[in-house]
């Protein structure tokens, strides 16, 4: 079965006049790909309207780790009371210690010495009662499980939207298909994680910010599905058709484009106290197109025998690119553009001077993750940039805020040399008339399948 096949299993059991408030309760755990839904089985036979748990598995995760949702969702133990001792014991456990007396027994009878068998007889119940237990824990530290009303009415959501992702990319070699199926895992694991550790009110904005993405993703799928359809409709108009056979036009598989579209999600009237996921400023965001983003970096060599490449101005919109780490790119994108000139350069340290001199970057993005991928889309020619190798006093302007100053030794006079705003201002203007003889023809190309900015 397919990576985004579901697949159910019924654990718990039905609770009658003998249960406690112990008993768990009847699930269904739906497991997808990238983890499991679990449902309630109401008593009244209509089925519920959200999930009661949702568990995301860590991108990227291997085989073992894989083998840890199958062991989370496994059929509860049943357990037998100890009638007057407190507590109770698997049933599994007592299965074994039955066992292995009766195994042990037979093994001291043919001559095998009692301080042998009688720890063995020992350990096994005690490693069946105790060994699951630990190894639930261990297989936790590869899930994040989202619980309680809200925060999986959310999840549930993003579920969705990611389903059709992992759909449409289940079995295609196109990359931007694959790559999107993977960015909606790592926002599906981002939005657990927060969800972890703050409450859905309190985190509404970051969550808002992750469902955009997720359904500008799910609309570009729909767009490369579509793409792809009409190129194949058109290859197969152009193709020599046997004598005898009608033309007609092309349609693509009704499936294949259901798969990719996004689903929607049914409308229900929010309940007291509930969240709206909506956005606290309603104002339209200004944004300027044509900025561009200017970042030093650890220097390479592009050649043998070329110029050291310390430091790389690209176009604010190749922080959209799959390529690089998604919802980062699209956070820093949308700080970058707000308020900016047409055409002006804007120093990575101009935004981290913004951001409260850097203590706000947590809650935009990972910057050294996302410069670090744009370095790698600039090496690998999936975008334009322009690249250069700075000195060491120029570099360390751009490198320092608006307002810093960078204090220099020169050896020669034996005194200090201080480099403040101008001496940076002047660095910036003669990038910028660079970068302007550049793209007097054409701007830089910021690549190939970009998400839509966030609106």
């Amino acid at each position: 079965m397919g990576e985004g096949t579901p697949r159910a299993l019924r654990t718990g059991h039905v609770r009658d006049h003998t249960c406690t408030a112990a008993c768990e309760l009847v699930l269904v755990h739906e497991r997808t790909g990238w983890g499991w839904i679990a449902w309630t089985v109401p008593g009244d036979g209509f089925p519920p309207e959200a999930a009661h748990q949702i568990g995301v598995l860590t991108p990227a995760a291997t085989r073992t780790q894989r083998l840890a949702l199958r062991w989370l969702t496994r059929r509860p133990a049943r357990r037998i009371a100890l009638g007057a001792v407190p507590g109770s014991l698997r049933l599994s456990a007592a299965a074994v210690a039955l066992l292995s007396l009766i195994a042990g027994l037979f093994a001291i009878g043919y001559g095998v010495p009692v301080d042998v068998a009688l720890p063995a007889m020992l350990l096994a119940p005690m490693l069946a009662e105790h060994l699951p237990g630990r190894l639930d824990a261990r297989a936790r530290e590869h899930v994040l499980i989202v619980e309680g009303d809200l925060a999986v009415r959310y999840m549930q959501r993003l579920a969705a939207l990611h389903t059709t992702l992992v759909q449409a990319a289940a079995g295609s070699d196109r990359y931007e298909l694959r790559r999107s199926a993977e960015v909606g895992q790592h926002l599906l694991w981002d939005a657990a994680e927060l969800l972890q550790t703050r409450s859905p009110h309190v985190a509404s904005a970051e969550l808002i910010a992750r469902e955009r993405l997720m359904l500008q993703l799910a609309h570009q799928v729909d767009q490369i599905i579509k793409r792809s359809a009409a190129e194949a409709g058109a290859a197969e108009a152009d193709r020599p058709r046997p004598a005898g056979q009608p033309a007609g036009p092309h349609r693509p598989n009704a499936w294949l484009m259901a798969a990719a579209a996004p689903r929607p999600i049914p409308s229900t009237s929010p309940s007291k106290g509930s969240l709206l996921m909506t956005e606290p400023n309603s104002s339209p965001v200004v944004r300027t197109p044509g900025v561009y983003l200017l970042f030093a970096h650890e220097p390479y060599y592009p050649g043998p025998g070329a110029q050291e490449i310390n430091t790389t101005v690209v176009s604010a919109d190749s922080l959209l690119h799959l390529r690089v780490q998604q919802p980062d790119g699209a956070r820093i994108h949308e700080r970058l553009t707000q308020g900016r000139q047409p055409g002006e350069i804007i120093p990575l340290a101009t935004l981290t001077h913004e951001l409260g001199g850097g203590a706000d970057w947590a809650a935009v993005g990972d910057w050294e993750r996302v410069t670090t991928d744009l370095v790698g889309l600039v090496r690998n020619g999936d975008c334009d940039a322009l690249s250069l190798g700075l000195p060491e006093i120029p570099r360390a302007l751009v490198c320092a805020g608006p307002h810093s100053n960078v204090r220099a030794y020169d050896a020669a006079a034996r005194d200090f040399i201080d480099y403040g705003p101008t001496e940076r201002a002047a660095v910036l203007a003669e990038i910028d008339a660079f970068l302007g003889s550049l793209v007097a023809e054409q701007d830089l190309w910021p690549g190939d399948g970009l998400l839509t900015p966030l609106a």
